[in-house]
């Protein structure tokens, strides 16, 4: 019988070989691939010291295919918890050293016990993805597991938040993971995601393509859309999530976390007076606007490389969290398309989950024109932001920087899909449409009967722009609480987060909507 001491010397060599994972020799070749190993990106995402594992002897209980003799304590993922800026996060590794990271029964169990740890606590899950995909000697086995883990996934959505990191290989069914979190990031050059790799491709469809070319992180964050951001290392990577984190409460109980502010809240800035230019087809840059009038250095861009006709990110004002969403005129003018509402709509959607006030800055002409468009099904993606703002119950406010024409102004957290605080610049344009096609329509005859039509045109046009490209028809109605002066935007906007923070909006009891997806 082993003495006690015995029994401690075991234990410490068993956790030094679950600590080595696949090895000394795999963890050179993870290092030379430019990788870190997953205990290592553990150690930079966790506040120092704080990170306790769970399931560190775990093993599959698969005999086929020389399994049996390949058991590796862990089992390909590392598991457990830790703190993030002092707040718990649960956590999952995947280890591509052991078995390439694919994910058997026992790997997915372990993966499954910390989601229903979160969700029990109320805590965050991160995931670090590192896996060439179901372990194929395990079968419909492995198949079960992936759906294991779908299935929280789907449970803990809008009810804790969940961030996926893809750290390298992502194929198969296990990109469906990732797809139903909350946030995806991807490390460049050597993180991929896609269903069916490059050589089924060449051999099914005869297409012949890279892995970065199918599947890398340009590829899903500048055309896709599949992923949130794009980062150029992993240490940034697990940097950036953290900063991530510093924006969202914990759980859809909680409140966004409100840091104390170092930025002077009646804080005006002149420049915002003249940064609308005097011809309203002339583009200027959204960024410009919020960077001044939200917490100094606080904005952080979501999906910065795709659909960039809109801007959505996080930012603070006087140090509380809220989401940004704006149209970005120098960008196909701020149109509306289908790729820029669908990303408005996810991000609106998760603000609202988890109590995040929207601020909206609008700047939009309409809907983008064009067969391709229609036929593409742009009134199904449009309806996707109208119901999502509809659906909002989170404190809303609104700024009108220049244009809101016709549907487009409506979708955009107007006052009638119940925005709290609808305020508008001198410069806003709240009109059905633009005075050049509206003038075609409306006096068409007139145009036609003149000596001069194009002369009669130009003046009906500035007649009109002088009529209706003004706030003032909808700030007489209610529509536009007050007509501000740009200077003064951080102001208003604080003070009316200050008046909502205590806001309470309920939506027609229902098992939910039918989003149309």
């Amino acid at each position: 019988m082993k003495t006690t001491r015995e029994k401690i010397e075991e234990l410490a060599r068993l956790r030094a070989e679950a600590l080595l994972g696949g090895g000394t020799k795999r963890i050179e070749g993870q290092h030379k691939k430019g990788k870190l190993t997953a205990r290592e990106r553990l150690d930079l995402l966790l506040d120092p010291g704080t990170f306790q594992e769970l399931d560190m002897f775990a093993t599959h209980r698969a005999t086929d295919f020389g399994l049996a003799e390949q058991k590796i304590l862990g089992d390909g993922v590392v598991t457990g918890y830790g703190k993030i800026d002092g707040r718990l996060v649960y956590v999952f590794s995947q280890d591509f050293t052991v078995f390439g990271g694919s994910l058997s029964e026992a790997h997915a169990e372990k993966i499954c016990k910390v989601m229903d740890l979160a969700m029990k606590n109320g805590a965050p899950v991160i995931g670090l993805n590192d896996s060439g995909g179901a372990r194929i000697q395990e079968g419909v086995v492995s198949l079960g597991a992936y759906a294991d883990i779908f299935l929280r996934n789907t449970l803990a959505s809008g009810v804790i938040p969940q961030i996926s990191a893809i750290m390298g290989p992502c194929a198969g069914g296990a990109v469906y993971s990732p797809a139903i979190t909350d946030f995806i990031f991807m490390v460049e050059g050597t993180s991929h995601m896609f269903v069916t790799g490059p050589s089924v491709l060449k051999t099914v469809t005869h297409e012949e393509v890279s892995f970065e070319d199918l599947g890398g992180a340009t590829v899903h964050n500048s055309i896709s859309g599949v992923a949130h951001f794009a980062i150029p290392s992993e240490a940034e990577c697990l940097r950036a999530i953290r900063t991530l984190l510093g924006y969202i409460p914990s759980n859809n109980v909680d409140d966004p976390p409100l840091l104390e502010a170092e930025d002077e809240g009646a804080r005006a800035d002149e420049e915002l007076d003249a940064i609308i230019p005097d011809n309203p087809n002339r583009p200027y840059d959204i960024k410009d606007v919020i960077h001044r009038i939200v917490d100094r250095d606080s904005f952080f861009e979501v999906q910065a490389q795709w659909a960039r006709n809109i801007v959505v990110g996080f930012a603070r004002f006087a140090g509380r969290p809220v989401g940004i969403v704006a149209q970005q005129p120098a960008v196909l003018a701020g149109v509306l398309d289908i790729n820029s509402a669908d990303k408005g709509a996810r991000f609106v959607r998760f603000c609202d989950c988890f109590n995040i006030p929207i601020v909206t800055l609008e700047d939009v002409p309409g809907f983008l024109p064009g067969v391709s468009q229609e036929h593409g099904g742009i009134i199904r993606h449009g309806a996707k932001l109208l119901f999502a703002y509809c659906e909002a119950t989170v404190p809303k406010v609104t700024v009108i920087t220049r244009k809101a024409y016709g549907g487009a102004y409506d979708v955009m957290s107007s006052k009638h899909v119940r925005g709290d605080i609808n305020f508008a610049w001198p410069t806003a344009e709240i009109a059905v449409m633009g005075a050049e096609g509206a003038v075609n329509i409306l006096y068409k005859d007139e145009i036609d009967r003149a000596a001069d039509p194009e002369a009669k045109r130009q003046e009906l046009i500035a007649y009109y722009q002088d009529k209706f490209y003004n706030p003032y028809i909808a700030a007489g109605r209610g529509y536009v609480d007050e007509v501000i002066e740009p200077r003064h935007t951080r102001a208003k906007i604080i003070v009316a987060l200050e008046m909502l923070k205590n806001k309470r909006d309920t939506n027609p009891p229902k098992k939910h909507g039918n989003i149309p997806l």
